[in-house]
């Protein structure tokens, strides 16, 4: 009798173990979801921004290759990305009223150029992703569409005064796929992010972003992001 009366009450405890945890993530998934919606409201009010970005790239948990550029960005989607890292002097130009990019390979040398569909295998990074994948406004469409449609199979959120971090579970950025858990970083200044580090489901590290001096609103002109 005492025998079967602690194995109901060990089942209970676990009962009130799995529930504790479930009820958890869905306060954190409330969290993070609040956390989407400020981020998409404040990129309403972006008309043009400008960033520097440190991407790591990894295969099989290994550092494959590191890249170091300046990004710029203006509405209607417009986009340059000037590269320091490993091909110094390289400029691309995207428009997404165009669906190809303009290569500069040598920024001293604007005359010389050609074009690329956003397809092209030469226009993605080592993980597949596109010019037109790269925006802000695409990172939040990101955010809110996994939120809404995948499980979240474990949480964690942290918040001070700066920064919000959180991890999401989400259908890979692109192909939409193979599920991913993504470690998150915003500024809570900009409510844009800071850091993204991407892993697979088997929790191997894909992808690191470092970004920082954010410049919102500085009123780039269209010249600027013609080759």
């Amino acid at each position: 009798m005492i025998g079967r009366a602690a194995w109901i009450l060990c089942a209970l405890l676990c009962l009130l173990l799995l529930f504790g945890n479930l009820e958890g993530v869905s306060r954190d998934e409330d969290r993070v979801l609040a956390v989407a919606q400020n981020m998409e409201a404040a990129f309403k009010r972006v008309e043009d921004y400008s960033c520097d970005v440190g991407l790591t790239c990894y295969q099989e948990g290994v550092e494959k290759q590191r890249y170091r550029f300046k990004f710029y960005y203006k509405k209607e989607k417009k986009i340059r990305v000037d590269f320091f890292h490993p091909h110094p002097g390289l400029t691309i130009f995207y428009k997404d009223a165009d669906k190809k990019a303009t290569v500069v390979p040598f920024r001293s040398l604007p005359a010389l150029k050609f074009q690329l569909s956003v397809y092209n295998p030469a226009m993605k990074t080592l993980a597949g992703q596109r010019i037109n994948q790269t925006d802000m406004g695409y990172f939040i469409n990101f955010l809110l569409i996994n939120l809404k449609k995948v499980k979240q199979k474990e949480s964690a959120f942290y918040e001070d005064e700066e920064r919000v971090e959180f991890l999401l579970w989400a259908l890979d950025y692109i192909k939409e796929r193979s599920l991913e858990k993504y470690r998150i970083s915003i500024s809570k200044k900009y409510w844009l992010p800071i850091r993204i580090e991407r892993y697979s489901s088997e929790d191997k590290l894909l992808e690191v972003s470092n970004i920082k001096d954010y410049v919102l609103n500085a009123q780039i002109e269209d010249k600027f992001f013609l080759p």
